[in-house]
């Protein structure tokens, strides 16, 4: 989801961050159906950082500069195939499908903020105690117990006994 805090406009989207060298080095290009929105966030607040090609795009796209405030610096509808460069450094960008500005109605000096879609693919490891025989801090994460019984036997019992 994309807010345009200024004029308490929503853009209710799917919302993926490029906060990796190789997630902003591949971008949206060769996506043939932009359907969500792709927030870059860049190593240092300049123009040069800022600056992106439309090399390898498959449609044009919505795009919006903002600095490290989050403080809209430029925005505008990118063609395939050419250069774009913000008039002033942004640290942040966003690309998304067209229509995006016009939803959010944006201006230059809006306040905008993302809330990026859960990724579901990625899980915590964490170390945990079982009760009884099950106990993963000292097998690199492996429980080891022989049967399902067996671990069940080992629980404490909770209850009226």
């Amino acid at each position: 989801m994309l807010t345009n805090e200024t004029k308490g406009r929503v853009w209710h989207g799917p919302v993926k961050l490029a906060d990796t060298f190789f997630r902003r080095f591949k971008g949206l290009m060769l996506v043939r159906d932009v359907s969500y929105a792709l927030v870059f966030v860049l190593p240092a607040e300049t123009k040069a950082n800022a600056s992106i090609h439309m090399f390898f795009m498959l449609s044009d796209i919505d795009v919006v500069w903002l600095d490290s405030a989050r403080r809209v610096v430029d925005f505008k509808t990118a063609k395939k195939w050419r250069l774009y460069s913000p008039k002033k450094a942004a640290k942040y960008i966003i690309e998304g499908p067209v229509g995006i500005i016009k939803t959010l109605g944006v201006e230059e000096g809006d306040l905008i903020d993302w809330s990026p879609t859960e990724d579901r693919g990625k899980a915590v490891p964490t170390k945990v105690s079982l009760p009884g025989k099950l106990n993963l801090t000292n097998h690199n994460g492996v429980a080891m117990t022989e049967s399902v019984g067996e671990a069940k036997a080992n629980l404490p019992r909770q209850g009226n006994d």
